[in-house]
């Protein structure tokens, strides 16, 4: 099936519409949650209307996030094409042996006999008011787990057809990080001032959008998720008022990290600067690894020396307050910041 679901009219009805697809196309598509089933729809529903559609193949499961793991990891291995939904990022965490120590591990401890299919759907990020336990950005704890698959939508690739991606061209466990504000972002098929190049490859099969400026780009943001409407009002700041031009590189695939694509992108730029936006507390995170990945391609290629900046939310606590945790989360300002900071 080729349906462009970009014509929806933003990422949650992107999703929603390409998970219905899914389940239109193949009977083994089953999702399962805490309260998936009509007329709730899921916490930020996105499986609205899919149990009116799909009774049979759309689950309520009781409140615990390892069995809802569990279960869909024994349908996996038994051929299904589950689709679990964790109805906060925040009780990943609840389900972290599953996850890491079997769903992950199942194809090496059985010799690469059997396969895990299986995509952990599930909303990060604050600037919702959800206080400390319902904002975080925990994505970065789930980077390097061997054996499973890290993916972040954003409203540059059209995320149901990425979610599709998931279910059908994976075998492996699948972490499909939401960002909760992103849902409402519309979907853009372009952005003016930019050639938007869309990087593709078989290590790395999830898009990294690069948004080229026509000049010769003075640095790089990197970003993903939620974080690309932050990256693009800073890069339009930093254009009207500094006369900096900015060349976005917008990642869909977290871990295993796109190597390749940043390579790609890397031998066509002459940008000195570079500075990776991330929701979460930048420490031990994905700006990190993406600039240790930046760097072997720049001692590979033999590239001139970057300037490097880390821009994320304070390591502590997210508070509930609106003024206090737009205080601790990352805005566009402090990306105008760290870029300014590296010239």
């Amino acid at each position: 099936m080729t349906r462009d679901l970009t014509r929806e009219s933003n990422v949650l009805a992107s999703l929603n519409a390409g998970l219905r697809a899914a389940m239109a196309d193949d009977e083994r598509v089953i999702v399962l949650g805490e309260d998936v089933l009509d007329p709730y729809g899921g916490a930020f529903k996105v499986t609205r209307g899919l149990s009116s559609q799909f009774p049979d193949r759309v689950l309520a499961t009781p409140i615990s996030e390892a069995a809802i793991v569990a279960v869909a990891t024994g349908l996996a291995l038994r051929g299904c094409l589950p689709v679990a939904e964790i109805m906060f990022g925040d009780f990943l965490f609840l389900a972290g042996d599953q996850i890491v120590n079997h769903a992950a591990k199942y194809r090496a401890m059985f010799n690469d006999k059997v396969r895990v299919p299986l995509v952990i759907r599930t909303p990060m990020g604050g600037r919702r008011g959800y206080g400390p336990t319902h904002s975080q950005s925990l994505e970065k704890h789930f980077l390097g787990v061997p054996g499973l698959w890290v993916v972040a939508p954003n409203p540059l690739v059209d995320p149901g057809r990425l979610l599709r991606q998931a279910i059908f061209e994976v075998e492996d466990p699948l972490l499909f990080v939401e960002n909760k504000i992103g849902y409402g972002d519309p979907v853009l098929r372009d952005v003016p001032g930019y050639d938007m190049v869309r990087l593709t490859d078989a290590p790395s099969p999830f898009p990294t959008v690069w948004l080229k400026p026509p000049a010769p780009p003075d640095g790089l943001l990197l970003c993903y998720g939620g974080m690309t409407r932050l990256a693009l009002d800073a890069a339009k700041t930093l254009h009207e008022r500094e006369h900096l031009s900015l060349g976005l590189v917008v990642v869909s695939q977290l871990a295993p990290a796109p190597a390749s694509h940043l390579d790609a992108i890397l031998q066509e730029t002459g940008a000195a600067a570079v500075v990776t936006v991330e929701e979460a507390p930048p420490e031990g995170g994905w700006g990190g690894e993406m600039i240790a990945t930046i760097e072997q391609i720049r001692e590979a290629r033999c590239l001139p020396t970057f300037t490097y900046r880390r821009v994320g939310a304070k390591n502590a606590a997210i508070p509930s307050a609106r003024q206090l945790e737009d205080g601790m989360l990352p805005q566009a300002g402090d990306i105008v910041a760290a870029v300014l900071d590296c010239f």
